[in-house]
């Protein structure tokens, strides 16, 4: 199967099928999110937009990039985010380049988001449910981050149930520039465990699937049965 693998900036028109990549560090954070309690995740195109949506819905919270801000409850970090109780709350998020990738193509018929920690429940959702070639959209450096790439790969390898070894693909992300910059201090709203914690894999039984519901774009987590053992 010949999926594609674009940067944001590639994108031509809307595809049929698109999983957009971000591993350090949106959409592990997003999943932490959802195992910490979250019950959706609102997709917002800058900060603003996210502060006035928090600000029009009680009870929701914002979470950006970087360091801390005025009006944000939490930020882009799955080390400062996993002893965090969100039981049932709505997470406003912006970051830097997985939020902007998944807008990108929003309107397409099936989004799901995805890092390292849900791949293999990502590869089985897509699987069972009959996808053809996919759209991979790499937002990490404009499309040249190894990291989302490799965990691209990954998933499109085991889109069609083949065993895969991940350990030479979380070698590469290991590698990476972003993994270098988390691991040198060098991004703010950082915790010393980040990189460990975008390179853990399946570490959640679920995908993240994004859809239009009214004028927003919602990110949900949806099950995902363990795959069956191919022994005889």
């Amino acid at each position: 199967m010949d999926h594609r693998y674009v940067g944001i900036p590639e994108l031509t028109g809307v595809p049929r099928v698109a999983v957009v990549i971000d591993v350090m560090r949106a959409f592990t954070v997003a999943a932490w999110a959802f195992s910490r309690g979250v019950e959706r995740i609102v997709l917002a195109s800058t900060e603003r937009e996210a502060l006035d949506l928090k600000d029009a819905n009680p009870g929701w919270l914002a979470l950006k990039d970087g360091a801390p801000a005025a009006g944000f409850d939490a930020v882009n970090s799955p080390g400062l985010l996993r002893s965090r109780d969100f039981t049932g709350r709505t997470l406003v998020q912006k970051t830097t380049a997985g939020t902007v990738g998944a807008l990108a193509v929003a309107d397409a018929p099936m989004v799901l988001c995805a890092s390292f920690v849900v791949a293999g429940p990502t590869a089985r959702f897509l699987e069972s449910e009959g996808c053809g070639p996919v759209t991979f959209v790499v937002t990490g450096e404009g499309g040249r981050a190894d990291e989302d790439l490799a965990c691209a790969e990954y998933i499109g390898r085991r889109i069609a149930g083949s065993e895969v070894e991940a350990d030479p693909y979380l070698r590469r992300a290991r590698s990476s520039r972003a993994a270098a910059d988390l691991a040198g201090g060098l991004r703010s709203g950082y915790h010393p465990d980040d990189v460990e914690l975008c390179l853990e894999i399946d570490v959640f039984a679920f995908a993240m699937v994004a859809r239009q519901e009214e004028s927003l774009t919602v990110l949900r987590p949806v099950a995902v049965p363990a795959a069956r053992s191919r022994l005889p």
